[in-house]
């Protein structure tokens, strides 16, 4: 399934998916809270058909058309305003791809087996580069990312990385994404083992790429359809500054830094890229 938009008029929703279901295209509207209903496609090899005729329902949802396939629907209709909730997976998995899936799927298993009694053994198959030899371990460039040592550390981290990620897999493709994901974890992993140390471990170093890569495109690419609204930008913004001034937590700073700022330099180029 992949969710269209949300409206708040459930009447003027159940028009559009009367329209559709008259093309053979099926819609479910279902319940958000706070008066909001979702639009969820089916099937979402229809999903640019679905989207295009949505742009146009919006600018004159009155039009005869989608009147008249209210009418011719009205009797054939199963579900007259009664709604169904997605499952949890089901929403999950309409907003994430498959490298944003098996990321989250990675990071919950490894932090499973790090509190079944694993945890040393884990750290040190997976650790940043840090002995002899250890820099030709290709894998340790990027599995530090997987580490995560509290509930609340994996999370934060992975809602942001499937709110964040899945919006750039499902504009961009997988591979821009493991781009992403592979380039911000050995910058940030590199940079913050420079400054401290290997004893460290998460996803938010590549979280912070994904934060700055949105940054950069929503203010030179708008085009491409990915931005990130000014108050999370905020948010993650001073939450990287408190990081640095308080005294109480042990936080991976510098990675943090390091991934915002390969995020910004990576969505530069992209954006200048986009616009040629």
């Amino acid at each position: 399934m992949y969710r269209l938009i949300s409206l708040n008029n459930p009447r003027m929703a159940q028009a559009f998916i009367d329209y559709m279901a008259s093309r053979q295209i099926d819609i479910q509207m279902m319940p958000e809270g706070e008066g909001q209903f979702a639009l969820w496609l089916t099937d979402s090899q229809h999903q640019i058909e679905a989207e295009s005729e949505l742009q146009q329902f919006l600018s004159d949802p009155n039009a005869n058309k989608y009147q008249a396939a209210s009418w011719d629907m009205a009797e054939s209709r199963k579900n007259h305003f009664t709604y169904q909730s997605p499952s949890m997976l089901a929403m999950i998995k309409a907003k994430a791809g498959p490298i944003t899936l098996s990321v989250m799927v990675i990071c919950l298993v490894i932090f499973t087996m790090q509190q079944l009694g694993s945890g040393k053994g884990v750290f040190a198959a997976l650790h940043f580069p840090a002995f002899a030899g250890q820099e030709w371990q290709l894998w340790r460039w990027v599995s530090h990312a997987v580490l995560h040592f509290s509930i609340m550390h994996i999370a934060f981290n992975l809602l942001w990385w499937w709110q964040l990620g899945g919006d750039i897999e499902q504009r961009l493709g997988s591979g821009k994404l493991l781009q992403l994901f592979v380039v911000s974890a050995a910058l940030s992993g590199a940079g913050q083992y420079w400054v401290e140390g290997a004893n460290f471990g998460g996803l938010s170093g590549v979280v912070y790429a994904l934060v700055g890569y949105l940054w950069m495109l929503g203010y030179k690419a708008p085009q491409l359809g990915l931005s990130m609204p000014k108050p999370m930008i905020g948010f993650m913004l001073v939450w990287l500054v408190l990081g640095f001034v308080q005294p109480y937590m042990a936080i991976a700073n510098t990675a943090h830094l390091v991934g915002l700022l390969s995020g910004v330099a990576l969505g530069l180029f992209d954006a200048s890229r986009a616009k040629k």
